[in-house]
């Protein structure tokens, strides 16, 4: 099965346009307050309109007041919605749309199954590196080889860059991967060459998993 691949944390519509050219699936738009990523309605709305019909336009939230997720929702129409922080199953499936919950797998996390069942609604998970509390988009790995079934596709994410997504594809086999410092020359300003040769090592990892 082909790893989907997920670059988040963008800023710029040129750099959009370009990942959506390398063919990736889905792009990540951060709201979560205090990232360096993090964009308001009047930013992401030009690079809401870079996303094309089929390439998932991805809204991430972390702990963000509800009022200013349905705001978002309604003016930008996301595909997808993600959660970092401590919001609540209810919370989080109630803006109509599917959503990713992200599971710490960072300092004294517990058990990523013991953490999704309190996520029944989830369509999906993502497993990043950052400690329980902390935020995403920390650059922290963690060790692959303890991804769980979690009985949902798995997003995996945390420290992953063009020199490890390979090893992390065929150690995982996630349903996707997802990336944003990894990719990057600075906080939200995306490297072009990073972008193409990351989509390039997970491509290769897939025949080689297939093969």
């Amino acid at each position: 099965m082909r790893t989907r691949i997920k670059f988040c944390g963008m800023t710029r519509p040129g750099d959009v346009r370009l990942a959506v050219e390398l063919g990736v699936d889905a792009i990540g738009l951060v709201f979560a307050p205090g990232s360096p990523r993090c964009l308001d309605a009047a930013r992401a709305e030009p690079l809401r309109q870079a996303i094309p019909p089929l390439v998932h336009a991805v809204a991430l939230f972390m702990d963000n007041p509800g009022s200013e997720v349905e705001a978002l929702v309604r003016q930008l129409k996301p595909d997808l919605l993600q959660f970092h922080g401590s919001e609540s199953d209810a919370f989080c499936r109630g803006f109509g749309l599917p959503f990713v919950k992200v599971l710490a797998m960072g300092g004294q996390a517990g058990d990523a199954a013991a953490q999704r069942k309190r996520y029944p609604s989830a369509s999906a998970f993502l497993l990043d590196g950052h400690a329980p509390g902390q935020p995403g988009g920390s650059g922290e790995r963690f060790d692959w080889s303890r991804v769980p079934s979690l009985g949902k596709p798995v997003f995996l994410a945390g420290g992953l860059r063009p020199a490890n997504v390979g090893e992390a594809v065929r150690t995982a086999r996630p349903f996707a991967v997802d990336v944003s410092s990894g990719i990057e020359s600075a906080p939200g300003i995306k490297d072009g060459g990073r972008m193409q040769q990351f989509v390039e090592e997970v491509k290769r990892a897939d025949r080689s998993v297939q093969g």
